[in-house]
């Protein structure tokens, strides 16, 4: 049974991939380009250089982290849509600690890093107080605190966060002793990919092999269920949401330690709402969710290449990414109804 159970899941998951493919190939060909040509170009895009190959984990580190919380979050049944908030949030707080403490070096970026962890994660506490006590959907409060912090942050590098030399609305540049190292010479491979890493290994061992771990699962595949077997539905739920919103935070500082160095405006390009497919596509699993960040990535600059060369939009990734959400989707449609007609 479980034998077969996996040869379907990959002849399912082979299916998907064809499609995906086929419709590459048409929206390909409904830009008057060749997809010989665009394939070239788009494997061209990824593996071309050291640099490029390099560039795939410098965009996917925020993915990882936020598409990491989203897991968390998304498996104990807390639907963080938060992340792009959380994100903020976090670069915020990096941002103003940064600048603000008396000293630099290790010392600096650590305590950096642990202020986004924080900022994100009580930021995240705020929905799953409302869900936890008054029931209160977080869809709708994520998504409207993801409102809130993008304009605060606008608001923040045009008043007390805003480089005081300047008026361009960023802040000041961060110290260079505070700054994330690169760690590959003539690329933009920087140590914050490590610690995105690191969180892989630490969720996973997290969500995987602990009691907590356990506990947040069963929460979220049967809240009544966890209940009367003596496990706290509402710890949990607060739990995977600071937990959730933190590792949001982490990213926005990593983006702002490695990648900018100064805060801005849209400094996050949407990844905390790209996380959200991220995670669907990957199953909310820890390791997924870095094959499936990776991946993007890699479709995101070999897409770039074919834009450049041929004139082929790089709309093609997010088309692809909800076709493929889309896909899963049925697929998991269709064998619940078979499963259904099964039992009946």
């Amino acid at each position: 049974m479980a034998k077969t159970g996996k040869v379907r899941g990959a002849a399912e998951a082979a299916c998907i991939l064809l499609l995906t493919v086929l419709a590459a190939v048409g929206l390909i060909l409904l830009c008057g380009a060749s997809p010989s040509d665009a394939g070239g170009l788009f494997v061209q895009g990824i593996f071309r250089n050291t640099s490029s190959m390099m560039e795939v984990f410098v965009k996917a580190c925020p993915l990882i982290l936020t598409g990491l919380g989203c897991a968390v979050a998304f498996r104990t049944g807390f639907f963080n849509i938060g992340a792009e908030g959380q994100f903020y949030i976090g670069a915020m707080a990096g941002t103003l600690v940064s600048l603000n403490l008396p000293f630099n070096g290790p010392l600096n970026i650590l305590l950096v890093i642990l202020a986004g962890f924080l900022a994100g994660g009580l930021w995240a506490l705020i929905a799953a107080v409302l869900k936890a006590k008054f029931e209160t959907s977080e869809i709708i409060t994520t998504i409207m605190l993801n409102y809130i912090a993008i304009n605060f942050l606008g608001f923040a590098v045009r008043s007390f966060l805003q480089d005081p030399e300047g008026n361009v609305p960023q802040s000041a540049k961060i110290a260079l002793e505070n700054q994330l190292p690169g760690l590959i010479t003539s690329t933009r491979f920087h140590a914050g990919i490590v610690i995105a890493l690191l969180c892989v290994i630490a969720v996973g061992f997290l969500m995987l092999r602990t009691t907590a771990g356990f506990e947040l699962k069963a929460v979220g595949q049967n809240p009544r269920a966890a209940a009367c077997s003596g496990i706290s539905v509402a710890k949990n739920i607060i739990l995977c949401a600071f937990l959730s919103g933190g590792l949001a935070g982490i990213a926005g500082v990593i983006e702002v330690l490695a990648i900018q160095k100064k805060l801005l405006e849209g400094i996050s390009a949407s990844c905390g709402y790209t996380a959200v497919l991220v995670t669907l596509i990957a199953g909310n699993h820890p390791l997924g969710v870095l094959a499936v960040a990776v991946a993007y990535a890699a479709v995101q600059l070999g897409t770039g290449s074919m834009q450049r060369q041929l004139g082929i939009p790089n709309a093609i990734v997010s088309i692809l990414i909800g076709l493929v959400v889309i896909l899963i989707l049925a697929r998991k449609l269709i064998s619940l109804i078979g499963s259904k007609r099964r039992r009946a």
